[in-house]
């Protein structure tokens, strides 16, 4: 099988609960909640996304023949100055939506090469076995497949999407993220109340953004 691929890439994480944690991110190219061309945008399911998953024209990106080329893609992408130590490399999934093509060939062979194993997800779709962590950020208007992982991190606020609504989700960690754009500072004013109301959410900040990381 081969796999589509937008960008390969090693920065820092910037958001959730492995914020500050160097990692090497693929790119996958293909949602299923919006095409990713503008003029699509308003039939999107998800219409606030603001990542470029269409093609294969970022660094590192290109359409790779199997699993074992992807895996030796992401490992060349690591640093090689000085060591590491077991569980220390990461390699964080994501698109798009993963789900499309991520697959169990391609968690063995990330593994194979020394990978702890994350991905980002809208939650529509069910995980192959052996991911070692799971963030799904679920959609408004979107049917769950996904019950459990170890952390939800919703965009916040989205009508129709409610935190309430996944409150009870088996998940280690819950995350408001403010939703970013022209209402940004409203939007973090609104998730930082709701967070001191209902102690189980916990902010997410795109710091990302603000230190000006991919």
């Amino acid at each position: 099988m081969a796999y589509t691929i937008k960008e390969i890439y090693y920065t820092l994480q910037g958001e959730g609960a492995n914020t500050g944690r160097p990692a090497v991110f693929c790119r996958f190219t293909g949602c299923n909640l919006w095409s990713g061309h503008e003029t699509d945008r308003h039939s999107a399911v998800c219409q606030f996304c603001d990542t470029d998953f269409v093609g294969t024209d970022g660094t590192g990106g290109g359409v790779f023949p199997n699993a074992d080329a992807v895996a030796k893609a992401i490992a060349a992408t690591w640093p090689t100055n000085g060591t590491t130590r077991e569980g220390e490399r990461l390699v964080v999934f994501t698109g798009g939506e993963p789900l499309l093509q991520l697959d169990a060939a391609i968690v063995n062979a990330a593994h194979n090469e020394g990978f702890t194993i994350a991905i980002e997800t809208n939650g529509t779709r069910s995980a192959p076995p052996g991911i070692d962590w799971i963030c799904m950020s679920p959609k408004a208007g979107t049917e769950i497949e996904l019950r459990t992982g170890n952390e939800l991190k919703l965009v916040f606020p989205q009508a129709g999407a409610e935190p309430e609504q996944y409150a009870s989700l088996n998940f280690e960690h819950f995350f408001l993220q403010p939703m970013d754009g022209p209402n940004v500072k409203a939007n973090t004013e609104q998730a930082i109340a709701y967070c001191l109301k209902h102690p189980r959410w916990q902010l997410s900040l795109q710091q990302h953004k603000l230190l000006g990381l991919r």
